[in-house]
């Protein structure tokens, strides 16, 4: 059978769209599109607007960046006509989407600092608000995500930045189709596929276009369901579930008073679809006042962020209950507010007058998570005061029967309290999706009585306090941590938590983390945050932040902090001050809330391309309960458990790893130094079904060892060595050798996770796997110098995933060492020696940039130096001329004023944001002409980097 061709794909789709309603035109380039929209926004706007009018409009659009421009789509523009009268231009009805005009046409091209053509636009008034890129059937998927990051790059930017206007990609190759919003940053896992209400995936081309572009559809995604994120300043675009449970939590309040909840796996996005959900509601005529509801531990700086953007002072953070009882009593529509915060104002008679007109208004309140277990109580008090309210909750874990505890209002169920589940989206619905990751669960540690001591063997089932307390146990553990912490992190690139039993042992951790530290044993950057002592035997306690409301049913289970135990807290606090240059201490309950906030940003923010990992990172957290529900940071992967977990609570702390990132991030990791084989086997049976364990844990160390092995003999059935590489005859070989690769490179990266990973398991060695792998960015180098000279190639549209190629702490620090062992060689030995650092080079990321600097230096430097000791010294005095000399002619070719460029990299490496084009014009000595400046900035921006990358990244430990 014939594969569809692309223009065969193409086609089809656009008189499917017609078919639903789109007006077709034909726009050829950057001319042509501007000539349109004038056209479209006169009809859109009624009204005609002269060239000079129209000048103004085109100005105002062309302003500021994705981000911004998203906002300026959604607003108006106000302008004096050339009569003197003053009117207003709109680009988009967010209220009535079926006013706007739709329109698609196909191959428009455009030229930045390449030419491009874009395979199917949808024109919204005039503007290309969605790009569709096709590749033909058989093709990845992927290949059109990097032809859209590509024409970000190169060519969204001219004719004014319109495409820049783009809400939504769609990418297929007719067999699988997703969408995603238009972010510049992001990865393939950004990308989602549209669904029915029963969550079943629509992925062939004809069906999405059905369901998905429908203008009726589409226009109401634009409208509602893109969010503007403030914190990271992009655009965010709703799943289908999320997108069927705001429709209908909507439905629900506008046609009835009764309440619901909303089950979505935690970790799927349950704080953008309510708070999404609390938008949309608020508008609805028939509804007073909607109060959005986190638990105090949950309010952090980027959810307060993003109300306060969409609804100025919508966010209660103060301390004082009055705050909160005067936006509930004046005209805000919109209030977030704790529930600690909740539960002060209805309880106290004081506010009696303020609050009482509320109690017959319809007021919606929508819960974040609905699982706590404190909820119960304050739920009954909302229900009795706002007689007219209607009450939805989110929860990720609901309590069932089997689950319910005897804090929940006499074993109340989530069902009991909120009503039917109005929209289900389970964890194995996540994984399939690719919207969660599985669980590499490892057990560690297994002890037997023997007289009065207790030793490692193969018994599992004890669970006595005095061994889990010994000593030597929390010892050995730590130690483990610290043998295998790099491993699981990726040499701390990302961070963990570490689950333990009760503060007394997180006490115990913390000092050992800290003593083996002081001995030189780890670099490891360990924190904790603890409040009152949760009762170790009552597996149901939470944590609370100083001035918590705690309930009643709660209040006998707490002990408060020990003078000791608040001196030793006040102490590891101000180990985290002197490491991070902060203040806070327990002094009062906004320092210690301002140190809990901080170790969350600091956990949040490593996802930033901005962050400082090495002035900023935290590696681990050492906790009670706190941070493990709630809590959201993709950049977590691991937890260590050494605690008793189950049911709901063991499903929220392990799916603190679980969080998309990318193809490095491969499962969450889990280290259990307790046995919860059964624990989490009943966990996940009571959250899905019982046959979702398989979907929701990772197999074991063999069966991805045996997928190592099938990776590996489809590499060699396509080059038998390393060598054959090299005698590949054309590109489609190429490519089948990269996509081979990189399938064994996936296998390694989950592999070397395990850590029962051994290369003498594997029938290819270290040695052989490097050479492939510096073959492998051979190619990938050559296709960057093809981009540079604008040849075309099909290994373009490959991704290399870049990002699995991870060597631990190898540098140049470490390459100087094997420096220093190869000037102490025998003469024998130096060939093979040298080879082996060659070789090295040439396989990691991060030194292949520094490999011909570096192999320069071994030829003619190193021969001339006598002490081994000098190495050091000599190859930085050696760096810092070749530094001077590239930068000389950089600036040379460029015509850059040397001292304005040299301060202008420097400004780059200490901030890591790369500097506007203003800004690199300020260092020529004649400005370019605007048809020039774009291309000129883009080059010399990237001969900067590539500068910054050989000469400054990786020279560390």
């Amino acid at each position: 059978m014939t594969k569809q061709p692309e223009c065969l794909l193409e086609h089809n789709l656009i008189q499917q769209l017609i078919g639903l309603g789109y007006a077709a035109v034909k726009i050829q380039d950057g001319d042509a599109l501007v000539s349109n929209l004038k056209l479209q926004l006169e009809a859109f706007n009624k009204i005609t607007y002269s060239d000079k009018e129209f000048d103004t409009v085109l100005n105002h659009l062309a302003k500021g960046n994705v981000f911004e421009k998203a906002k300026t789509l959604r607003d108006r523009l106000s302008f004096t006509r050339e009569d003197g009268e003053v009117v207003y231009v709109r680009f988009f009805d967010s209220e009535n989407w079926k006013n706007n005009r739709f329109q698609v046409t196909n191959q428009l091209q455009q030229e930045g600092s390449y030419l491009n053509r874009y395979d199917v636009t949808v024109l919204v008034n005039g503007l290309p608000l969605v790009q569709i890129e096709l590749k033909r059937r058989g093709l990845e998927i992927k290949e059109a995500f990097n032809q859209i990051n590509r024409y970000q790059k190169h060519s969204f930017w001219s004719n004014h930045g319109l495409f820049q206007y783009v809400q939504l990609f769609v990418i297929s190759n007719g067999v699988d189709t997703k969408y995603l919003a238009n972010n510049k940053l992001q990865s393939v896992k950004q990308t989602f596929y549209w669904a029915d209400k029963n969550n079943k995936n629509i992925t062939e081309l004809e069906a999405f276009a059905e369901a998905f572009l429908d203008p009726d559809h589409l226009g109401k995604m634009i409208a509602h369901y893109v969010v503007m994120n403030e914190a990271y300043k992009i655009m965010m675009v709703l799943r289908p579930y999320q997108y069927y449970a705001a429709e209908a939590i909507i439905n629900q309040v506008a046609t009835s008073n009764e309440n619901g909840y909303i089950w979505h796996t935690t970790g799927s996005g349950k704080t953008l679809t309510s708070f999404k959900a609390s938008q949309i509601v608020m508008d609805l005529p028939e509804v007073h006042k909607v109060v959005f509801v986190v638990d105090r531990k949950d309010l952090d700086y980027q959810t307060m962020k993003e109300f306060n953007a969409f609804k100025k002072d919508s966010v209660d953070v103060t301390d004082n209950t009055r705050s909160l009882v005067k936006q509930l009593s004046d005209d805000s529509k919109l209030v977030l507010t704790t529930i600690q915060k909740l539960n002060n104002a209805i309880s106290k008679a004081r506010y009696e007058k303020s609050l009482g007109h509320l109690q017959d208004k319809k007021v919606v309140f929508i819960f974040d998570e609905c699982h706590r277990s404190q909820f119960g109580e304050t739920h009954k008090k909302i229900n009795e005061y706002f007689k007219a309210s209607q009450l939805f909750g989110f929860t990720g874990t609901p309590i069932f029967a089997d689950n319910a505890s005897k804090n929940d209002l006499g074993k109340r169920t989530t069902k009991d309290l909120f009503g039917n589940c109005l929209h289900k989206y389970v964890i194995t619905d996540a994984i399939r999706d690719q919207n969660v990751l599985k669980f590499g669960i490892e057990y560690v540690g297994r002890y037997k009585q023997k007289g009065n001591t207790f030793i490692d063997i193969e018994v599992e089932d004890i669970d006595k306090k005095e061994v889990f307390d010994d000593p030597k146990r929390l010892e050995k553990i730590v130690d483990y941590i610290i043998a295998y912490h790099g491993q699981k992190t990726f040499s701390k690139e990302y961070s963990a938590l570490f689950a333990v039993s009760s503060i007394d042992n997180v006490i115990r951790y913390y000092e050992l983390f800290q003593k083996k530290k002081e001995e030189g044993r780890h670099n490891i950057r360990v924190a904790t945050i603890f409040t009152y002592g949760a009762n170790e035997e009552d597996e149901e306690a939470q944590d609370y932040l100083p001035g918590d409301e705690l309930p009643k049913a709660a209040e006998s289970e707490i002990k408060y902090l020990s003078s000791h135990t608040r001196d030793k807290l006040d102490a590891f606090i101000g180990d985290y001050n002197k490491m991070y240059n902060t203040k806070f201490s327990t002094k009062d309950a906004q320092q210690f809330e301002n140190y809990f906030k901080d170790i969350s940003k600091r956990l949040k923010e490593r996802e930033k391309t901005t962050f400082n990992d090495e002035k900023d990172r935290l590696d681990i957290v050492l906790v009670v309960n706190m941070m493990l529900t709630g809590f959201d940071a993709k950049k977590v992967n691991t937890l260590y458990v050494d605690k008793n977990l189950r049911q709901h609570g063991l499903i929220q702390a392990f799916s603190r790893t679980n969080r998309i990132l990318g193809e490095q991030k491969s499962q969450g990791n889990i280290l259990c130094f307790r046995n919860l084989k059964k624990a989490t086997d009943d966990a996940i049976t009571l959250f899905s079904n019982k046959d979702a364990i398989e979907t929701v844990v990772m197999p074991d160390y063999g069966v991805i060892a045996n997928k190592f092995d099938e990776a590996l003999k489809n590499l060699r059935d396509v080059v038998p060595t390393y060598k054959s590489v090299d005698d590949l005859p054309s590109e489609e070989e190429q490519a089948q050798f990269v996509q081979a690769f990189r399938k064994l490179m996936r296998s390694m990266n989950v592999l070397q996770s395990y850590t029962d990973f051994d290369w003498e398991d594997l029938t290819i060695d270290e040695q052989e796997y490097e050479d492939y792998k510096s073959k492998y960015l051979d190619l990938y180098d050559r296709i960057k110098q093809d981009r540079a000279k604008q040849k075309t190639s099909i290994l373009e549209d490959i991704d290399f995933e870049l990002e699995l190629i991870h060597r631990d702490e190898i540098n140049v620090a470490y390459i100087l060492k094997l420096l220093a062992k190869l000037k102490g060689a025998k003469t024998s030995e130096v060939k093979a020696q040298k080879k082996a650092i060659i070789d090295l080079l040439g396989g990691d990321l991060m030194l292949r940039s520094k490999r011909e600097l570096i192999e320069k230096f071994i030829e003619e430097n190193l021969p001339q130096i006598n002490d081994v000791d000098d190495i050091e010294d000599e190859f930085e005095r050696y760096w810092q001329e070749q530094k001077v000399l590239a930068l000389s002619k950089l600036c040379e070719e460029e015509n850059l004023d040397k001292g304005q460029f040299n301060a202008l990299i420097e400004s780059y490496i200490y901030s890591g944001q790369e500097p506007i084009r203003d800004e690199v014009f300020k260092c020529l000595d004649n400005r370019p002409s605007i048809l020039k400046a774009r291309e000129i900035g883009e080059r010399i921006l990237d001969k900067m980097k590539e500068f910054v990358s050989i000469f400054v990244q990786g020279l560390s430990a």
